[in-house]
Protein backbone atom coordinates (compact mmCIF):
# COMPACT_ATOMS: atom_id res chain seq x y z
CA UNK A 1 0.00 0.00 0.00
CA UNK A 2 1.18 3.64 -0.09
CA UNK A 3 0.68 5.47 2.61
CA UNK A 4 0.84 9.06 3.65
CA UNK A 5 2.23 10.27 6.94
CA UNK A 6 2.40 13.43 8.62
CA UNK A 7 2.95 14.64 11.88
CA UNK A 8 3.49 18.09 13.61
CA UNK A 9 6.48 19.12 15.78
CA UNK A 10 5.06 17.11 19.11
CA UNK A 11 5.07 13.86 17.23
CA UNK A 12 8.31 14.85 14.99
CA UNK A 13 10.53 11.71 16.90
CA UNK A 14 7.28 9.36 16.24
CA UNK A 15 6.85 10.04 13.21
CA UNK A 16 10.00 9.04 12.72
CA UNK A 17 9.80 5.65 14.11
CA UNK A 18 6.29 5.16 12.70
CA UNK A 19 7.93 5.97 9.05
CA UNK A 20 10.72 2.84 9.22
CA UNK A 21 8.18 0.69 10.50
CA UNK A 22 5.71 1.15 8.16
CA UNK A 23 8.73 0.43 5.67
CA UNK A 24 9.54 -2.48 7.65
CA UNK A 25 6.45 -3.86 7.08
CA UNK A 26 6.44 -3.91 3.05
CA UNK A 27 4.53 -0.50 2.73
CA UNK A 28 5.46 2.57 0.49
CA UNK A 29 5.68 5.16 2.96
CA UNK A 30 5.75 9.45 1.74
CA UNK A 31 6.45 11.66 4.40
CA UNK A 32 3.79 15.05 4.37
CA UNK A 33 6.34 16.90 7.40
CA UNK A 34 6.99 18.20 9.64
CA UNK A 35 10.71 17.42 8.96
CA UNK A 36 12.31 18.78 12.66
CA UNK A 37 11.20 19.49 15.52
CA UNK A 38 10.55 23.10 14.72
CA UNK A 39 7.23 24.43 15.42
CA UNK A 40 4.51 23.93 12.59
CA UNK A 41 0.62 24.27 12.28
CA UNK A 42 -0.83 20.56 12.30
CA UNK A 43 -3.69 21.46 9.90
CA UNK A 44 -1.71 22.26 7.18
CA UNK A 45 -0.20 18.53 7.60
CA UNK A 46 -3.43 17.20 7.66
CA UNK A 47 -5.22 19.20 5.03
CA UNK A 48 -2.94 18.31 2.69
CA UNK A 49 -2.36 14.30 3.33
CA UNK A 50 -6.41 14.12 3.69
CA UNK A 51 -6.85 16.62 0.52
CA UNK A 52 -4.36 13.89 -1.37
CA UNK A 53 -6.13 10.11 0.36
CA UNK A 54 -9.50 12.17 -1.19
CA UNK A 55 -7.85 12.30 -4.63
CA UNK A 56 -6.29 8.74 -4.33
CA UNK A 57 -2.95 9.66 -4.66
CA UNK A 58 -2.51 6.89 -1.99
CA UNK A 59 -4.07 4.39 -0.08
CA UNK A 60 -4.28 5.36 3.26
CA UNK A 61 -3.16 7.99 5.77
CA UNK A 62 -1.20 8.27 9.40
CA UNK A 63 -1.43 11.50 11.55
CA UNK A 64 0.32 12.21 14.58
CA UNK A 65 -0.02 15.00 16.97
CA UNK A 66 0.65 15.52 20.59
CA UNK A 67 -2.69 13.98 21.14
CA UNK A 68 -4.03 12.87 17.89
CA UNK A 69 -7.18 14.87 18.41
CA UNK A 70 -6.40 17.76 16.55
CA UNK A 71 -5.29 16.37 13.33
CA UNK A 72 -8.27 13.90 13.61
CA UNK A 73 -10.55 17.66 13.59
CA UNK A 74 -8.63 18.68 10.55
CA UNK A 75 -8.36 15.83 8.39
CA UNK A 76 -12.27 15.48 9.31
CA UNK A 77 -13.31 18.64 7.04
CA UNK A 78 -11.69 17.59 3.97
CA UNK A 79 -14.89 16.48 2.25
CA UNK A 80 -15.00 12.70 1.91
CA UNK A 81 -12.39 12.21 4.41
CA UNK A 82 -12.97 9.56 7.52
CA UNK A 83 -10.05 9.97 9.99
CA UNK A 84 -9.98 8.05 13.49
CA UNK A 85 -8.42 8.72 16.78
CA UNK A 86 -7.10 5.03 17.60
CA UNK A 87 -5.08 4.45 20.24
CA UNK A 88 -5.97 0.78 20.88
CA UNK A 89 -5.19 -1.92 18.26
CA UNK A 90 -8.94 -3.46 18.43
CA UNK A 91 -10.00 0.61 17.61
CA UNK A 92 -7.58 0.56 14.59
CA UNK A 93 -9.16 -2.26 13.26
CA UNK A 94 -12.05 -1.39 13.77
CA UNK A 95 -11.92 2.00 11.96
CA UNK A 96 -10.96 0.16 8.65
CA UNK A 97 -13.26 -2.47 9.03
CA UNK A 98 -16.07 -0.88 10.10
CA UNK A 99 -16.13 2.69 9.47
CA UNK A 100 -13.81 2.57 6.19
CA UNK A 101 -11.81 5.57 8.15
CA UNK A 102 -8.73 6.27 5.37
CA UNK A 103 -6.52 8.02 7.89
CA UNK A 104 -5.58 6.86 10.92
CA UNK A 105 -4.05 9.14 13.88
CA UNK A 106 -2.28 8.70 16.68
CA UNK A 107 -1.35 11.07 19.64
CA UNK A 108 2.56 10.97 20.51
CA UNK A 109 1.79 12.48 23.86
CA UNK A 110 -0.76 9.72 24.73
CA UNK A 111 0.93 6.24 23.73
CA UNK A 112 4.38 5.49 23.44
CA UNK A 113 6.09 3.98 20.27
CA UNK A 114 5.83 0.73 20.16
CA UNK A 115 2.56 0.56 20.87
CA UNK A 116 2.02 3.23 18.07
CA UNK A 117 3.73 0.59 15.90
CA UNK A 118 0.92 -2.34 16.83
CA UNK A 119 -2.05 0.40 16.26
CA UNK A 120 -0.53 1.23 12.94
CA UNK A 121 0.27 -2.83 11.85
CA UNK A 122 -3.26 -3.60 13.25
CA UNK A 123 -4.76 -0.81 11.22
CA UNK A 124 -2.77 -1.51 7.45
CA UNK A 125 -3.59 -5.15 8.00
CA UNK A 126 -7.41 -4.26 8.33
CA UNK A 127 -9.75 -4.07 5.53
CA UNK A 128 -13.16 -2.57 5.17
CA UNK A 129 -15.70 -5.06 4.77
CA UNK A 130 -18.79 -3.17 4.48
CA UNK A 131 -21.38 -5.66 5.67
CA UNK A 132 -23.46 -4.60 8.43
CA UNK A 133 -21.55 -1.15 8.67
CA UNK A 134 -22.07 -0.20 4.96
CA UNK A 135 -25.64 1.61 5.63
CA UNK A 136 -24.12 3.55 8.52
CA UNK A 137 -20.52 4.50 6.57
CA UNK A 138 -23.69 5.50 3.28
CA UNK A 139 -25.47 7.52 5.53
CA UNK A 140 -22.45 9.41 6.87
CA UNK A 141 -21.58 10.17 3.17
CA UNK A 142 -25.07 11.17 2.09
CA UNK A 143 -24.76 13.63 5.11
CA UNK A 144 -21.68 15.14 4.05
CA UNK A 145 -22.76 15.64 0.35
CA UNK A 146 -26.46 17.52 2.24
CA UNK A 147 -24.21 19.78 3.41
CA UNK A 148 -21.80 20.08 0.92
CA UNK A 149 -25.03 20.79 -1.62
CA UNK A 150 -26.64 23.26 0.70
CA UNK A 151 -23.22 24.78 1.13
CA UNK A 152 -22.89 25.72 -2.77
CA UNK A 153 -26.61 26.70 -3.05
Amino acid sequence: MKIALGSDHNAYNMKEEIKKYINELGHVVEDFGCYSCEAVDYPDVAFKVAQDIVENKYDRGILLCGTGLGVSIAANKVPGVRAAVCHDTYSAERAQKSNNAQILTMGAQVIGIEHAKKVVEAYLNSEYNGGRSAHKVEKINEKERQFLKGACS
